[in-house]
């Protein structure tokens, strides 16, 4: 980061992918009836794809850019989730846990490929 005049902005995102992840683990574990709805994992997969670009085009143009939202995300996950409020446990050992695990690092590191694929100008398409 060149400019400091970004710094606010790169901080404001990476509190963001906090305050996401916090969301996600509420959410995760909703039930409509007896029918689970995983809604953190759908909100998890939305949003990473997004705070990764957006913090590759308008803050850091860097790979360490681009892994900071998913770094602090996947971070905040364990943490918030394993080290809930008052002792709580927003993070399970079930299948919607791991849904959200698997579905918001997987859609987080695609994002941070394709980011570091297009900072190296690399062909899309070829591996």
């Amino acid at each position: 980061m060149s400019d400091p005049t970004r710094l606010p902005f790169a901080g404001l995102l990476l509190l963001i992918s906090v305050l996401l992840a916090a969301v996600e683990l509420m959410f995760q574990m909703l039930y409509i009836g007896p029918v689970p709805v995983p809604v953190g994992t759908v909100v998890a997969v939305v949003s990473l794809p997004w705070l990764v670009h957006t913090t590759v085009t308008e803050i850091s143009p860097t790979p360490a850019g681009a892994a900071a939202p998913l770094l602090v995300w996947f971070v905040s996950v364990l943490v918030l989730g394993m080290l809930g409020p008052g002792g709580d446990v927003l993070l399970p050992g079930t299948w919607q846990s791991l849904l959200l695990l698997l579905a918001g690092s997987a859609a987080g590191l695609h994002a941070f490929r394709r980011a570091v694929e297009n900072l190296a100008g690399g062909p899309k398409g070829v591996r």
